[in-house]
């Protein structure tokens, strides 16, 4: 039942990444109330309910980059819906977190 909460407290903090913004796994972590559990809104966001609309393309990781998946068509996808919403990325495949990254006021 604490996995169930968890989740949920992430998937809330998600739904409040504005559209064009990005958050870290870590940031929404720590918003989460789950500091240092970076790994655990992956796994949440995995185990994400196919009929949930919390805007899980808009977390990336630490470095600005998507993070691989056993898919990569995923990676494309998120990528696609990102840059629909105005992300750029440069050569490296990276965002510009100084640009992109949601202020919450709380990380």
């Amino acid at each position: 039942m604490r996995e169930a909460s968890s989740y949920a407290r992430i998937y809330a903090v998600v739904r409040r990444i504005p559209r064009g913004r990005v958050a870290t796994y870590g940031q929404v972590a720590l918003l989460a109330g789950l500091p240092g559990q970076a790994r655990q809104v992956g796994y949440a966001l995995n185990a994400m309910p196919a009929e949930d609309t919390a805007p899980w393309h808009r977390v990336i990781n630490a470095k600005g980059m998507i993070s691989a998946r056993g898919d990569p068509q995923w990676e494309d996808y998120q990528r696609h819906l990102l840059e629909a919403e105005g992300v750029e990325f440069d050569a490296n495949e990276r965002i510009d977190l100084g640009r992109y990254q949601w202020r919450s006021g709380g990380a």
